[in-house]
Formats: structure tokens, sequence, C-alpha cells
């Protein structure tokens, strides 16, 4: 038996269990969005991270890798034992085709399983659903938890997927992907704000202006033990 899962977010710079075939393309009808809480990797719950999940959306392309597991139910059976205790967030199993860019139209492989979120925050509390783009700029810009901060998420994403598509030119031209650098570069404008703030922000003297008062040592005194 083999299982084979597709990873558009984390997964896809850092899978974190034993594979045996690693392979970039596509899904079809679905589009990364950063619509998802994440409270103990890269946030905290009064202070959440904003991750990637899937919407639904007819047309849409979005790119990652696909990994392979095989050898047996064992290793199969770890893999995703480590996966649902890592992708805790997702409530939901599809199983979808999965292309590549030499042949888009016909599946590589089929029944590749994705982790994706109910985009209901009733049937999914982690679920925290679409907002402007400078809000979620902020958001992952001061976010951080256990395993890092949330802008670091993000840029490893973008990095991942320009690796993946080839250049930015292709990018800018209208690829799918272009979402993932534009929120990207409007957390940096953020982060710059906050770096600006910081350094014009006036220093606040912690020097006192009360009358210095000397106060001398008071002298080591013996204790008597008791007995």
């Amino acid at each position: 038996m083999v299982l084979w899962v597709f990873g558009y977010g984390s997964l896809v710079w850092n899978p974190g269990f034993d594979f045996d075939e690693r392979i970039v393309g596509f899904i079809k009808d679905y589009r990364r969005v950063f619509d998802l809480a994440c409270i103990d990797h890269r946030g905290t719950p009064a202070n959440p991270a904003r991750t990637c999940t899937l919407e639904a959306k007819s047309k849409a392309v979005c790119w990652g890798a696909a990994y392979c597991v095989k050898g047996g139910q064992e290793k199969e059976q770890a893999a995703m034992q480590y996966l649902e205790r890592r992708e805790c967030e997702y409530d939901t199993k599809v199983f979808v085709d999965f292309y590549k860019e030499d042949d888009p139209f016909k599946p590589a492989i089929t029944g590749v399983l994705v982790f994706i979120s109910t985009p209901d925050k009733e049937a999914n509390r982690y679920y925290l659903g679409p907002a402007p783009l400078q809000d979620m700029a902020r958001q992952i810009a001061t976010a951080s938890g256990p395993c890092g901060n949330n802008r670091d998420y993000l840029f490893l994403l973008e990095k991942a997927m320009l690796e993946i598509v080839g250049n930015i030119e292709r990018i800018n031209a209208g690829h799918e992907d272009a979402r993932v650098i534009e929120l990207a570069n409007e957390v940096r404008k953020v982060l710059a704000k906050l770096k600006e703030k910081k350094i014009t922000s006036p220093r606040i003297s912690t020097k006192s202006h009360l009358p210095r008062i000397n106060i001398a040592c008071l002298p080591e005194t013996a204790v008597a033990s008791s007995r």
C-alpha cells in the first residue's frame, strides 16, 4: 500500500516524516489562503498565527509538493500519526488528483491526501476566515509561538514557492502563487514600520531626579545559637 500526501504550507519545506519520494506539482480547484489560526506552533491562544489552508475554488490551482510513503503499513501509520498530530487544526481530509507541469491535463497521481479546514468558525474553532491584506500582514508580523514566529513561516513558504516556480518574473506575470509574494511583501512593510517606530520613539530616562541619599551599611551581627 502507498500513501501520497500533498503539502502546500510548511510541509513543502519541512515535511517532518519519513518519505520515499517527493514530486513538485499542483492540484486543481483549490487555492491557498491564510485563514487558519495556529496557537501551538507559530502563535499562541492570545495572539494566534495565520497559516495556510485550502479554499475550494473552481479553476484555481495550488502548487506544492507530493510526498510518497511506501514500505508497509507500519511506516504509513507512523507518517499518518505524525501528520494528524501536526495538522491538528485541520479538521477535514480530502483526496485529490495531483498534476505535474509537463502534463497539466492528465493527473500524475490520483488519490493524494490533503489536510484542509472547514471554512466555518463554528465547525472549526481554528478557522479565522479572510481579512484585509494589511490586517493579515500585521498579525503575521507580530505573532510567534514555541516553534518560531509567524513571519518566518510565510517567508519560508515564499522561498519554497520561488524555488518551485522558478523565478520572480514568472510569478509577477500572473502565477497562482503571486498572493504569497504579495502578502510577504506587505509583512516586510509592517516590520519596517515597526523598526522605524522603535528607533524614533523617545527614550524614557530611568535616571532619578530625587536627591541622592547615602545609606550606611549596617554592621553584621552575630546570631547566637539557642540550644
